[in-house]
């Protein structure tokens, strides 16, 4: 069990960091779906990874360094297969360091910017913002059981304001919203509310709030 467990937080770190591809990568997106533990370790690894892009710089090492480096490279030699963890920490070591150039050339990440809750106060949905403040992402942690004459709508509450629709979101899958240069400003309340199929007639909320966090 402990194994399993390693293994999965390995593969958190690694779709986190980018890296993990084909179809691991499908296979891993799947799980997501499925199992709430999983997301919330994906959540975690984010959340740290993220702040190195406000504390670290790229740096661009003289040629004299590679030069070194070749030279110092051992003849080819058979390779004793190692450890499937020290391969995946030292790979998590290097896109540490690479990860703020990364971020600049993948406008599209995302990191985690706020959990909503359902009535009893339980996660229930990931709140994702782009590195360039232009999308939002909604990963529910399991599928919300949905009747088809409903849908499911997003909206943007800025304190003491009316709310605003932010659009129709997925009951089983990431939805990606464009903000529209709305500002997500502190002690703004995001919220998705039940409403007839299509969303709101009205502009505003009809239906009852089903899950909702303050910013």
């Amino acid at each position: 069990m402990n194994n399993n467990k390693q293994h999965d937080d390995a593969l958190a770190a690694e779709y986190a960091l980018g890296t993990l591809r084909g179809n691991a990568r499908l296979r891993f997106e799947r799980r997501l779906q499925q199992e709430s533990e999983l997301a919330a370790k994906v959540a975690s690894w984010q959340t740290m990874l993220t702040g190195l892009d406000t504390h670290l710089r790229p740096q661009t090492p003289p040629e004299r360094v590679w030069k070194k480096i070749t030279l110092s490279l051992p003849a080819k030699t058979p390779v004793k297969r190692a450890n499937p963890y020290v391969g995946w920490l030292v790979a998590a070591g290097l896109a540490a360091f690479t990860l703020v150039s990364y971020y600049n050339h993948r406008p599209d990440e995302f990191a985690p910017l706020i959990i909503l809750g359902d009535a009893q106060q339980q996660g229930q949905w990931v709140v994702s913002r782009s590195s360039d403040s232009h999308l939002l992402q909604l990963t529910p942690l399991k599928p919300v059981v949905l009747n088809a004459a409903n849908s499911l709508q997003l909206w943007l509450i800025p304190a003491g304001k009316q709310p605003i629709s932010l659009g129709l979101l997925a009951n089983n899958a990431a939805t990606r919203i464009e903000l529209d240069n709305k500002t997500l400003a502190a002690g703004s309340t995001i919220a998705i509310s039940l409403e007839p199929q299509g969303g709101s007639p009205t502009g505003l909320p009809t239906g009852p709030v089903l899950y909702s966090g303050l910013l």
